[in-house]
């Protein structure tokens, strides 16, 4: 299977190498990332800016793979690779892995679930994965589990498919289990920071804690809370089709 690599970051990160090392050895990887670190990017494109382009030399030394690192977003980095340098369109995209989970409405502003977004837009399915902050979990271990399991994802679809997928701060009962669940709401507390400067200057940083507004059953952050890895389908369709029907039937 060719696989396409890609995160937000940056393509020096422990989490994609680790994608590398478990990808690798079986499959055809391909690697086109961020030069550097892009998170909060979500599905952003940049327009009007050339966009350099180097090799990942590090990555084609350790690895043998095809490796680019590309100046711009997580977006740019999938699509100016499907678009303008891939000579063979890859079988799956694989966003990841990211430090720290994309839960709930974060995902909107997750730059590793634009780059998998690229992906399904392409017609190409397409993973993005998250490791929740101190996980017990290393990346190493998570990449082995995913590369072992994401094949049963797509067996018998007909269609490509968009995952999101993340792993808990530990496995419950010491095993990997995973959960099938909707996408939950989460909130932040003093989401911003108010910072005066002596110089009458006013800065805001983005912080804030945690707060979760539907964490029920069901959910994402519930499945990734009870120690589970959490899987939730995705889709790019943002139509209220509800409304549209009440609209229609009038």
């Amino acid at each position: 299977m060719r696989i396409l690599i890609s995160n937000d970051d940056g393509i020096d990160s422990c989490g994609l190498e680790a994608l590398v090392r478990a990808l690798a050895p079986k499959h055809t990887v391909v690697v086109s990332a961020p030069a550097r670190q892009q998170s909060g990017m979500a599905h952003a494109l940049n327009v009007g800016r050339p966009l350099e382009l180097l090799r990942g030399e590090r990555l084609r030394e350790a690895y043998g793979i095809e490796a680019w690192a590309v100046d711009g977003t997580p977006t740019d980095s999938v699509k100016l690779y499907l678009e303008a340098i891939a000579e063979e369109k890859p079988d799956v995209v694989v966003s990841g892995i990211n430090h720290g989970a994309n839960l709930a409405t974060d995902i909107l502003y997750s730059g590793t679930v634009g780059a998998a977004m690229e992906g399904i837009l392409h017609d190409i399915s397409s993973f993005a994965l998250s490791l929740d902050v101190d996980s017990t979990i290393s990346y190493e271990e998570a990449a082995e589990i995913f590369a072992v399991h994401f094949e049963r994802l797509l067996a018998d679809e007909k269609q490509p498919l968009f995952w999101n997928i993340n792993f808990p701060k530990a496995f419950k009962d010491g095993e990997p289990q995973f959960v099938f669940g909707r996408q939950g709401k989460r909130d932040y507390h003093n989401a911003f920071i108010r910072q005066p400067r002596e110089d009458g200057r006013v800065f805001y940083t983005v912080a804030g804690e945690i707060f979760d507004t539907d964490k029920s059953k069901p959910t994402d952050i519930y499945a990734v809370e009870a120690g589970y890895i959490s899987v939730t389908p995705l889709m790019v369709d943002l139509t209220d089709y509800l409304e549209l029907e009440k609209k229609l039937d009038r």
